[in-house]
């Protein structure tokens, strides 16, 4: 029968050459003709400094002059890089909007009046014959729409006697008319020497020359109205018949006037004429 401590020691050796197995079968055949307690060769030995390093993560790809860095910028620093992205983002936006055209509102059209050619013919001023029986018989220069007592007026007025029945004094004057200012005759009879307005075309209006009596083809409904018993509607009437009729070739023609019987016909022999 074994002692105790054989059995002990028998036992010790099996578990050791069993450990020793095993690890023969796991590092392979560099382990084998080791004595036990040798020192342990690491099979890292031969591994690169760079691979053999522990695998620290992310910082062992970092430079080491950046691994002591301060993440937190600081209060001037975060000033400093507001302002950076605040003139980024004003250049970016200069060049963005820069490129657009402008729309610029067209001008306003301002509408010019173009006088008319009546207006442009039209003088400033009117130069008026006027002779006779006035203070100071010669031209005279009116505004536009002056009328005949306008212009006696500027010559210095009529002089005693002087024929003014037979002429219009509300006719406007045209620039180169003639105004003649002629004699009254005495008491309720006829003038001797008629007043009368030539216009500048030639034509006479109102009494002729001659006798100061009107004359029916010339005159106007104004000094037609001016006769004994003819009145507005008589001297319209004449102008109408004038109108559609043509010239009066005799004085009795005027029979043919509404208006006008035997006894207005005989007070107007004398007053008119041809």
């Amino acid at each position: 029968m074994r002692s105790p401590s054989l059995v002990g020691r028998s036992a010790g050796g099996d578990d050791h050459d069993l450990v020793r197995n095993r690890l023969e079968s796991v590092l392979g055949d560099d382990s084998r003709g080791r004595e036990p307690g040798a020192d342990y060769e690491s099979p890292r030995a031969d591994t690169p400094d760079w691979l053999a390093e522990p695998d620290t993560g992310p910082s062992r790809w970092t430079i080491d002059r950046l691994r002591g860095a301060r993440l937190n910028p600081g209060r001037r620093g975060a000033i400093a890089l507001a302002g950076v992205a605040i003139v980024v983002a004003a250049v970016a936006g200069a060049v963005v909007f820069g490129d657009r055209p402008m729309h610029r509102p067209a001008p306003a059209v301002q509408s010019v009046s173009v006088p008319t050619s009546s207006a442009a013919a039209e003088p400033a001023e009117l130069v008026v014959s006027v002779v006779g029986l006035v203070n100071v018989s010669g031209l005279v220069r009116l505004p536009p729409g002056a009328r005949v007592a306008d212009a006696i007026a500027a010559a210095g007025g009529a002089k005693d006697g002087a024929d003014l029945f037979s002429l219009n004094m509300a006719q406007r004057v045209s620039d180169g008319d003639q105004i003649l200012v002629g004699v009254a005759g005495a008491g309720d009879g006829p003038p001797v020497l008629g007043s009368a307005t030539v216009t500048s075309s030639g034509e006479t209006a109102g009494a002729t020359a001659v006798a100061g009596k009107i004359n029916l083809n010339t005159a106007t409904e104004a000094e037609l109205d001016s006769l004994p018993g003819v009145g507005p509607v008589t001297a319209a009437a004449i102008v109408a018949w004038r109108t559609a009729n043509g010239r009066f070739t005799d004085i009795e023609q005027l029979a043919e006037v509404d208006g006008i019987g035997p006894t207005r016909l005989a007070r107007l022999r004398d007053q008119v004429t041809l």
